[in-house]
């Protein structure tokens, strides 16, 4: 488990240095009760502050019976900060030790095999300052959630998770004890018991068959079955796997066919039951796993989990598995932000979603030689990473395979979210969410791969506290302004208010970007004044006429002079927007309404010897493109130019109708351009009546040998054509 290191002067009192050097849990010890030892002659200075601190003296001891050692134990407020307290205590001449009232407990150490004889090293840690298992169960890139285990944090049956794939074997040995089951459904009455609208829904729900059956034996993909046993499956039965909660309730959700794959109404479906099971009977879910995605987004959908989230449930959910940067093209339900309306709902008051990529056994992030393409990432739109590498979990019939991807991270994060649920009962989604991210630990391969620039930490989650956190924003800038050197302006502030001053060290280092060719290395020291919470570090760019792709590089905060306060884990990310660049633009196209399609050219304002690429949208204007409308919309789709490329077509179906209608206008939008800027974001489409001439030979105003999909959408049942894929990916 990661140290907090506090900074303090003449640490001769071991107890005080110890209990300063780690985040404490109210359960770690009895909350307002100190002890001191001192040396009897200062007892009146210990008096005079407990009258500050309005501390009570309970019981005064002499130690040997020969007055050189006393022990004084203190009751304090327990609405009063202990740590704050013990210092004050401690600053006194002749005071040898302040301690709180430490609990002791029993160490929870899994006796199963797949976890002692070294299988399962996403659950393992690095063993310090504690070992814990054998000598097979050490692993500095895992999880870490034998150090929970190990201070009896297993889990509680009061906790759900929701489990939205391919079915669960809920009688696998290793699974049968924590599967959930409806307390309001009498099991094979025949009868909707609990008025949800599900008949005999005990276990969960099946919605590719639509049946209360969450696992169809040899028919059930595996892929379900194996996130559960990362999750949840029982611990220390002496059976095959440790999930990451020993004692959980798994909710089986079945959103995805044999082959894996299901429909976004499938999953919406799904959502929306475990919304409502909430909402409306009370059940405790606290989450839902997410190890699947689709790769455009859906409103439905994305309202589904802000409903989700205002019900207090979180969304953790895979990365992907394409090996891509998630901020430039997204996979959703991982990109979704809870913060953000959907078309039909207003934003939640927090965000629920927690995007997790893969990690494997050497920390670094997955990548093709790890499994097909390797963990998606993006530092702004992937949050954590986890083990994805090598898993070993449960697959049907009491079986154990090995498998990896993202699918096989999001479990441990969730089974995070379960133990932390479950040691602190009373914490807020936003608290749990918040608790897994801040105390992720800084990795190197996630440098400016994720938002926090780390992977999961369990134990220091559970141990988090919300410290004042000293943090550096990302920022840009231009290469040069108005014929000179650019730069970039990095604000550095502290989330709350200290009534102390401070310093804070802050030092560039290269990304993509190369000191002394792109930027100059910058390094210093920031002196913040009481009450003061913000200041600037300027960073000089160096102009040059290459045309290249936009670049990065970091600044890092170090050496923090308070223990007051705590050290955000991410550095600021600094990038270089590159004015020699060529940039995008597309044009406008006007029209009669039977030209059947309008195109659409997006260009380079200059050859790039580099690949660029570029999202593309449509959106509505006068002219809209619901079902039978004015235009077929397109999904958001990326173009890429090859070294040499300067156009690309769209195409745009616009359809033809018999109305008499004025002038309606619709939009090309360009987003999200890489290797290149956006000069020109917008194209206009105006499509100009002509009385409904409509193309012969026709269905919905089109000819069938040129309808196009969306045309053939409207003849057919959209929960048919919308299938997405699972992010299996297996070893």
């Amino acid at each position: 488990m990661r140290s907090i290191n506090l900074k303090k002067n003449h640490f001769r009192r071991l107890s005080l240095e110890n209990l300063e050097g780690r985040n404490l849990m109210a359960a770690d010890f009895v909350p307002g009760e100190l002890f001191i030892q001192y040396d009897p002659a200062v007892f009146s200075g210990i008096a005079s502050v407990s009258r500050a601190q309005n501390a009570r003296i309970v019981e005064r001891k002499d130690v040997f019976g020969n007055d050189s050692l006393d022990v004084v134990k203190l009751s304090v407020s327990k609405d009063m900060d202990l740590l704050k307290v013990a210092q004050e205590y401690a600053k006194l001449p002749g005071v040898i030790s302040v301690d709180p009232n430490w609990i002791t407990r029993k160490f929870a150490v899994s006796n199963d095999p797949d976890y002692s004889q070294g299988s399962l090293w996403g659950m393992y840690s690095d063993d310090s300052p504690t070992q814990f298992g054998g000598p097979l169960t050490r692993n500095v890139f895992g999880s870490g959630a034998e150090e929970a285990w190990g201070a009896d944090i297993t889990g509680s049956n009061q906790v759900v998770i929701a489990v939205l794939d391919s079915g669960v074997d809920i009688n696998h040995e290793d699974l049968r004890q924590n599967i959930w089951v409806n307390p309001g459904e009498i099991p094979g009455n025949g009868k909707d018991d609990d008025k949800n609208g599900f008949i005999d829904d005990v276990n969960g729900w099946d919605f590719v068959n639509n049946d209360n059956s969450v696992f169809d034996g040899s028919s059930t993909h595996p892929h379900g079955t194996h996130v559960a046993g990362t999750l949840g499956a029982v611990g220390g039965n002496g059976i095959g796997v440790a999930g990451v909660a020993w004692n959980v309730k798994i909710l089986p959700l079945r959103t995805l066919d044999f082959e894996g794959v299901g429909t976004v109404d499938q999953a919406i479906a799904a959502i929306n039951y475990l919304t409502k099971l909430k909402a409306n009977q009370k059940v405790n879910i606290v989450a839902m796993n997410n190890s699947w995605g689709i790769i455009d987004y859906d409103a439905r959908l994305h309202a589904a989990i802000v409903n989700a989230a205002n019900e207090g449930i979180l969304c953790v959910a895979a990365a992907g598995n394409f090996g891509i940067n998630n901020d430039l093209g997204l996979i959703y339900p991982a990109s979704f932000s809870t913060l953000e309306p959907s078309p039909t709902t207003a934003p939640a008051r927090y965000e629920s979603v927690i995007s997790v990529a893969a990690l494997n056994r050497f920390g670094k992030l997955a990548s093709s030689s790890d499994f097909d393409y390797g963990s998606n990432f993006g530092a702004e739109s992937v949050d954590i990473a986890a083990p994805g590498v090598g898993i070993r979990s449960t697959v049907p019939g009491n079986r154990y395979e090995n498998f990896s991807g993202t699918s096989m991270a999001t479990p441990h994060v969730t089974g995070a979210v379960a133990l932390y649920a479950a040691a602190k009962p009373n914490a807020s989604p936003s608290t749990i969410r918040e608790a897994i991210l801040r105390s992720a630990t800084p990795t190197d391969s996630l440098l400016g791969k994720t938002t926090t620039g780390g992977r999961l930490s369990i134990m220091d989650a559970i141990n988090y506290t919300a410290w004042p956190t000293v943090l550096v924003a990302s920022a840009q800038g231009l290469e040069s302004v108005n014929g000179t050197a650019g730069w970039i302006n990095f604000d550095v502030s502290i989330s709350d208010e200290l009534s102390e001053s401070f310093s804070v060290n802050f030092a560039t280092s290269n990304g993509t970007a190369i000191a002394g060719s792109d930027y100059r290395a910058t390094s210093g020291t920031l002196t913040f004044r009481p009450g003061e919470t913000t200041q600037r570090v300027r960073v000089e760019l160096i102009d040059d006429n290459l045309a290249e792709s936009n670049e990065n590089f970091f600044i890092q905060l170090s050496g923090l002079s308070t223990a007051s306060a705590r050290l955000g884990g991410n550095p600021g990310v600094g990038t270089i927007l590159n004015d020699d660049t060529p940039q995008l633009i597309v044009n406008d196209v006007t029209g009669s309404e039977s030209a059947g399609t309008f195109q659409f050219t997006v260009s380079l304002t200059a050859v790039s010897q580099s690949r660029v690429t570029v999202r593309v949208a449509t959106a509505d204007g006068a002219a809209k493109s619901a079902k039978n409308a004015d235009y077929t919309s397109l999904a958001t789709t990326t173009l890429t130019f090859n070294p040499g490329e300067t156009s690309k077509t769209i195409s745009v179906r616009i359809r033809n109708d018999k109305k008499a209608e004025q002038v309606e206008r619709f939009f090309v939008n360009l987003s999200r351009a890489t290797g290149a800027g956006i000069l020109d974001s917008q194209g206009v489409g105006t499509i100009i009546d002509d009385d409904g001439k409509v193309a012969r030979t026709s269905v919905a105003g089109l000819s069938l040998n040129s309808m196009s999909e969306s045309d053939w959408d409207d003849l057919f049942d959209e929960k048919i054509k919308r299938r997405f894929a699972w992010l299996l990916l297996r070893s």
